[in-house]
This record gives C-alpha cells, structure tokens and sequence, in this order.
C-alpha cells in the first residue's frame, strides 16, 4: 500500500472576544466521530457508508487510528466517470486521496478556511498525536465563522449604544 504524507495547517485567528476559535472548540461542539472505511472495501460499501453515516467523505483507515486517505463524494463521481459501473467492485484505496491535508486541534478557523479554500476540499481529518481524532467540514467551519461574526455584530451594538 502507498504510504501517505500528512500535512498540518497553520496559521493564527481569534473571535471577537480575543479568544482562539480553534479545532478543538469545533469539535467539542459537533463532536468526534469520523466515518471510516478500511482501504480494501469497496467502492460500493464505501457508497453505501457515505449514505447511511450522512456524510459527505470517508477517512481511509486501516486501523481507525491512521488516516490512510480520505474518499470524497466527488472521488467516486470522477471515478465512475472515469471507470462505469465497474468501479464499483474495486478497492478504496484505487481511487481515495492518498496525499491527505490534516488539521490539529489547536488550529484556527482562520487556518482551516485558508487551507480549504486553497487546497479546494471541504473536509480535513484532524490528527492528535499521531492519530485520528475528528473531523471538520467547510459546514462546521463556516457555522463557527457566522457565530463568530454575530458575537462581534453583538458587541459592536453594545459598545455603539453605550450598553458596553
């Protein structure tokens, strides 16, 4: 199997009240659990996952601690584009993302939404000591970043209208 590099994002952000908006405090919100699917499924259980957990990607993972890769909704468009119907018999890890961006827990929103703009993904695994510990998706970045701007919008009234 293809070994694969893993890449953390960095940067620095901070709401409105100067606290850090980070990836922990995303997952404290929405939680830990990360759907996985091992490199050898197939296709079609993948497809299956993807629908039954709701979601929009898969962590590869051939032990639930490591991220082998990552498998999107669009990976399996583009490859039964590509191959038909009969991709669907085939492994995981033929056409998931090997090369994996990943985010830790003290990255920033900031971070996060500059990473998935310019890498173009909307779901970054988040590794924690060498091991799988969630997942953030562009909804959960953006539902942070709203939340972030209306506690600002809040205290930019309080302040305007002396009740600061």
């Amino acid at each position: 199997m293809t070994s694969v590099t893993c890449q953390t994002v960095r940067a620095a952000g901070a709401d409105a009240k100067g606290d850090s908006m980070d990836v922990r405090g995303i997952l404290r919100s929405k939680g830990t659990e990360v759907a996985t699917i091992a490199p050898d499924d197939t296709i079609a259980a993948a497809v299956d996952r993807l629908r039954s957990a709701g979601v929009g990607a898969l962590v590869v993972s051939s032990d639930g601690d490591r991220v082998d890769g990552i498998l999107s909704e669009r990976d399996v468009v583009r490859g039964l584009a590509d191959h038909g119907t009969s991709l669907l018999g085939d492994e995981v890890r033929q056409i998931c993302t090997q090369q994996v961006r990943t985010a830790a827990p003290d990255d920033t929103v900031d971070q996060l939404m500059a990473a998935m703009t310019t890498g173009r993904f909307r779901h970054l695994p988040v590794e924690e000591d060498g091991k799988l510990a969630g997942i953030v998706s562009i909804g959960d970045v953006v539902k942070h970043r709203v939340s972030e701007l209306e506690g600002l919008t809040a205290d930019l009234q309080s302040y305007v209208s002396g009740t600061w």
